[in-house]
């Protein structure tokens, strides 16, 4: 994208001057996007973020306001940042970085004054939930690798309330007026090189953003195939060791064994372990109805069913990954079984002979995966035989990009590049160590970088001479991507390892299927724009237009894939219509002579905080007379219920940590939520932490709410009805909590609409109190202190507290006194001697 001495470059207000290279391709996108929200199609490595960057330029110098542009990645989010500084004449302080390490406080003040922020789609999101930030002043709204935009993902609830909040902007008595300079029009662009895999989801995720067009250039463009080069693809199949078949083979055999069992329940026909993921997931589904048909052998299968998924994850690692994979995941499954609450489903996964039997071939295989080795043979030639400088090598699994790492080190300068935080036993980087390791790959400091997908999407990764994938993806999109690292500047090379006869080749030809498929889509949807983008015009931003002030709230954007108990309806109707002919919870005001017994609470929880700065916040909603506040605790994010309100009118949202409760509602109202699976787990798990979150809650507020969430309550586990009474009974007598059901999402947040409605707007309740979470009492630390040694449980440690009577005896028992110990066995009692009494290293 930087000018050289050879190209005319771009000269209009606000670029930095010889900075863009004149690309007419570009230019005709940029032109195409100014006139509205549009879809921008352009192959990896030809400039995408700088078509953004010149409508940004024009849309800033005519219009003012604010630019937003969203990535999906906090590596990718700076890139952008440092070209949009080095590329725009725009003071550097007035170009600001959004991501999770920049406290919601500061972030709040930077938006005031930022001409153009650039963010993670989650942090923009928390803010627009908490009520930190506005839209109303965004002037061009971009959103890089669109084709996120599906299912529940982050882009599709800011696009949602940016089209909402810019379409409410002119309305009379709107209490977030625009600020000068405002835009008359938002402006969104979405960019992507791989937009979806047919028309029908690269139409979805132009209706989820509010496009109206889709500009498309391809290789096939005479102005864009003069900035690419062919990029040649080899696939090379690998044949796997005896060893390493024999391991498989007899993990395979359990498999075959626990599908045998589930044919004898009538839900397969297949004892095969090549079985496919989709067959499973039909298993899955008819295990499912047996159990809410009241029939227990769909617990049993389903249990069995869990065994095989890990099963079949062992097999995939030991065929296409290395033994080394196969090693770490069968000790973290170990660790897993002897934790407490551990499922039948990993206690029989590690006590199957022949799993421990290849659990022992494992530990003495001491050779490589052979892709090491034909690896090793392709980076020797690019880098060493043909003279080349730079290879990435991808792999989907971040153990084995560590034993990567370390294998090739020993013959190339090679560094790993992985995404953030722990997965599964493996050390993450920070986004400091990402872009440090990103800025050395580019000036040349080493020549391999090995990285698992966080290098796939859209990052300014410098021209390489080899791509290397370990192993073959089974998404089109990804592989895309992958390959866009390549063939930008010269003829680029792309080399895929295959082990024969695995899920490695299904995976390869789905993958590839799915990139032909995508090419005629794009070069379709290029011939038929017209046809499209007329369907867009009636499908897409209409749908945000069309609503009403009040309807703007619905649940519009689905439910989370993973969510079971979610029903995903959308709003019909506003959640608390005020006259439909019926009755409802808000209709039924407090009797005007009931006690206000909520003030002594918070003035005991007032006075017990001190002076110190609290762990959480005991916190209170506040509404501002014209709209309704509902507190949510940060850790809620993961549900749509913060942000179904947000979207609400006259509700207002607020995030904070919260030290008790999940919502409050009122000054004496909290509100815990539990969803079917949570509530269940306290009770089969021996997890008190639920009595102790209501205790707490019952302690600051006098009327505690306990919300479970979901169908079937008596249905979902194993759990005899009677238990689960006697825990509502305790919540109820015990705690003074008040327990309510709720179907789904949507119906808690309809709940907590109603509750804060009655309580703030009939009630008049507005208090502001601060305060702590109670502390533990010294049986309860006690306790703390036992369960944690080998994740034994609370259960556990009370048995060995009533035993030994001290936890200084507790860390000093042999193993034959702890087995005396109702409820430790032969494994706990090892664990608890094996974590107190092996040397720290």
């Amino acid at each position: 994208m930087a000018a050289t001495s050879e190209g005319e470059t771009i000269d209009r207000p606000l670029l930095t001057p010889g900075m863009l290279q004149r690309r007419n391709y570009q230019l005709e996108l940029a032109e195409e996007a100014c006139r509205t929200h549009t879809l921008v199609c352009l192959p990896t490595g030809l400039g995408k973020t700088a078509v953004s960057l010149l409508v940004t330029a024009r849309r800033l110098h005519e219009a003012g306001g604010t630019s937003l542009l969203l990535a999906p990645t906090k590596p990718l989010v700076q890139q952008h940042a440092d070209f949009y500084r080095e590329a725009l004449t725009v003071p550097d302080d007035e170009i600001v970085v959004f991501t999770g390490e920049v406290r919601p406080d500061d972030r709040a003040e930077l938006w005031e004054s930022a001409r153009v922020v650039v963010a993670t789609p989650q942090v923009v999101e928390n803010d627009l939930v908490g009520n930190r930030i506005s839209l109303e002043g965004v002037t061009h709204l971009t959103f890089d690798e669109c084709h996120r935009a599906t299912g529940d993902y982050a882009y599709n609830y800011i696009a949602e309330r940016y089209h909402a909040d810019c379409g409410e902007r002119r309305s009379p008595g709107n209490r977030n007026a625009p600020r000068s300079g405002d835009a008359a029009d938002p402006l969104v662009t979405g960019m992507s090189a791989s937009p979806g895999g047919d028309e029908e989801e690269i139409l979805t995720v132009c209706e989820n953003l509010g496009l109206r067009e889709v500009a498309v250039m391809t290789e096939d463009d005479s102005d864009v195939s003069e900035y690419t080069h062919k990029t040649e693809v080899e696939w090379e199949r690998v044949e796997l060791p005896e060893e390493v078949i024999e391991i498989r083979d007899a993990l395979n055999e359990v498999i075959s064994d626990r599908l045998e069992k589930l044919k004898g329940l009538g839900v397969t026909n297949s004892t095969s372990p090549d079985m496919s993921q989709r067959d499973l997931n039909k298993i899955r589904a008819e295990l499912q109805r047996m159990i809410n048909a009241d029939q227990s052998e769909g617990y049993q299968g389903m249990s069995a069913h869990a065994e095989i998924m890990k099963l079949r994850r062992a097999v995939e690692l030991v065929e296409t990954q290395s033994v080394e994979s196969t090693r770490r995941y069968f000790e973290r499954q170990r660790n897993a079984a002897r934790s407490s609450g551990a499922s039948k489903a990993a206690q029989r996964f590690v006590s199957d002979p022949r799993v421990q039997e290849a659990m022992r071939r494992a530990e003495s295989y001491d050779d490589l995966h052979p892709k090491f080795r034909r690896a090793r043979i392709l980076l020797a030639q690019t880098l060493g035989i043909e003279g080349g400088q730079r290879v990435i090598v991808f792999t989907e699994s971040r153990d084995t990009a560590e034993t990567l790492t370390e294998f090739f080190g020993g013959h190339f300068e090679t560094r790993k590049f992985v995404g953030q935080g722990d997965k599964e036993g493996s050390d993450g980087m920070t986004q400091k160590q990402q872009q440090e390791t990103l800025d050395a790959f580019r000036a040349g400091e080493f020549e391999v970088l090995v990285s698992t997908s966080v290098a796939e999407e859209g990052l300014d990764v410098p021209e390489v001479d080899l791509v290397l994938f370990y192993e073959p993806v089974p998404k089109g999109i990804r592989a895309i991507q992958r390959k866009g690292r390549t063939g930008r500047q010269t003829e680029g090379k792309v080399h895929v390892l295959l082990a024969e006869d695995t899920r490695d080749e299904a995976y390869f030809w789905i993958s590839r299927r799915e990139e032909k498929r995508m090419e005629e889509e794009l070069r379709s949807l290029k011939g038929m724009a017209g046809e499209v983008n007329a369907e867009l015009g009636q499908a897409g931003l209409d749908a945000f237009e069309s609503a009403a002030p009040e309807e703007t709230g619905g649940d519009e954007d689905g439910t989370p894939a993973n969510a079971e108990a979610d029903g995903g309806a959308t709003d019909e109707e506003p959640a608390a219509a005020p006259h439909d002919g019926q009755s409802g919870l808000d209709s039924f005001a407090a009797p005007p002579d009931e006690p206000d017994d909520g003030d002594e609470e918070t003035t005991g929880a007032e006075s017990e905080a001190g002076g110190e700065e609290p762990e959480g916040t005991v916190e209170t909603a506040r509404g501002d007379g014209d709209t309704v506040e509902i507190v949510a605790d940060q850790r809620e994010l993961d549900a749509t219920i913060a942000r179904d309100l947000s979207t609400r009118e006259g509700i207002e949202t607020r995030l904070e940590t919260l030290a008790v409760g999940d919502y409050v509602l009122s000054d004496r109202v909290v509100v815990e939520r539990k969803s079917v699976a949570d509530f269940l787990d306290t009770l089969t798990g021996g997890d008190r932490s639920m009595f102790e979150q209501v205790k707490d809650a019952a302690r600051h507020y006098s009327r505690p709410v306990v919300v479970i969430e979901g169908d079937r309550l008596y249905e979902e586990r194993n759990v005899h009805p009677n238990a689960i009474r006697g825990a509502i009974s305790a919540l109820a007598v015990d705690f003074g909590a008040s327990v309510l059901r709720t179907t789904d999402q949507k119906d808690t947040a309809d709940l907590l609409e109603v509750i804060a409605r009655r309580e703030q707007e009939e009630s008049k309740r507005s208090v502001n109190v601060h305060g702590e979470k109670a502390a533990k009492t010294l049986t309860e630390q006690q306790e703390y202190v036992v369960s944690a040694i080998a994740d034994i449980g609370p259960v556990t440690a009370r048995a060995l507290l009533e035993e030994f009577r001290t936890v200084e005896a507790v860390m000093t028992a042999r193993e034959e006194d702890l087995l005396e110990v109702k409820g430790v066995g032969q494994v706990t009692a090892e664990r608890i001697r094996e974590v107190v009494g092996s040397e720290y290293e």
